[in-house]
């Protein structure tokens, strides 16, 4: 292998087929709270956190009415939003409990905590924040080990008690 991507690079964005654009907005600006960047009419509408052009595209152009792909396909495993901090992560948990929103899983990977959910056309979403590199779980060898253990929530949510003091 002759090539190694630049060490800063990063994935700008997702841009999901969705079946409903006014379902999808729901959930991606309402209750994850991402903001409408630019909208193209009942087709396509670009969201942002902090003001980029835009992280998630969502479209209708060849899913309108569609149903969700099959589980066991080729496809999206899920989009993964990256929190910049715990606290952060905890204040999103809490959200969606209160909206009693369903959950697929939570999982403390040994660099991350992460929750798992669906969108409204059952794409894979990941709400995640990365521990400090200090913490991750190297070797001797200097090799990283992730896994996934039980997330405690308790401890998240202890976040919005802890830090408000």
């Amino acid at each position: 292998m002759d090539y190694i991507v630049p060490p800063h690079t990063r994935i700008g964005h997702v841009h999901l087929k969705v079946a409903d654009l006014d379902r999808a907005l729901s959930f991606y600006r309402d209750l994850l709270g991402f903001e409408i960047m630019d909208r193209f009419g009942t087709q396509a509408v670009f969201l942002s956190a902090g003001g980029y052009h835009h992280h998630i595209g969502l479209n209708t152009w060849y899913s309108k009415n569609a149903q969700p792909a099959p589980v066991h396909s080729a496809g999206l495993f899920h989009t993964a939003i990256l929190y910049p901090t715990r606290k952060d992560l905890a204040v999103i948990f809490k959200r969606l409990l209160d909206a009693k929103y369903p959950y697929t899983g939570f999982a403390d990977h040994g660099v991350s905590e992460a929750l798992y959910l669906n969108d409204p056309d059952e794409n894979g979403v990941e709400l995640y924040w990365d521990k400090p590199r200090e913490l991750w779980p190297f070797d001797a060898n200097g090799e990283l080990h992730m896994y996934t253990k039980e997330l405690d929530l308790d401890s998240l949510l202890g976040e919005l008690t802890d830090n408000a003091q």
